[in-house]
């Protein structure tokens, strides 16, 4: 679920580097990017992986629907492409596998 979640969110970032996309977009793109990250944090919390933690988190906070960070197209873009990369490249190196008490895996469910 994790590796879908990331996938999608990678996906509507790079789509936000291109130009023509109207406002609404843009706030699916922050609904998706906030719940994704706010998701993997949590998995990352309960496995202790503080750094992805507070990366994860910090993704979150930047990308909430909420209260919404404004800054110009330009910045936007940057961040996007970054935090795109970021996001498809924890696919591969945040391994969320360790077993739980039960002996599951914990981002089964």
């Amino acid at each position: 679920m994790k590796n879908i979640a990331l996938s999608i969110a990678s996906i509507f970032l790079f789509l936000a580097l291109f130009d023509g996309w109207q406002y609404g977009f843009f706030t699916i793109l922050r609904f998706v990017v906030f719940f994704t990250t706010a998701y993997v944090a949590y998995l990352a919390y309960k496995e202790q992986k503080e750094g992805w933690v507070w990366s994860m988190g910090a993704i979150a906070v930047l990308f909430n629907p909420f209260i919404p960070i404004s800054l110009t197209r330009e910045v936007w873009v940057v961040i996007d492409g970054l935090v795109g990369v970021f996001l498809f490249s924890s696919i591969f190196l945040l391994d969320l596998t360790h077993p739980n008490k039960d002996g599951q895996n914990s981002n089964e469910s």
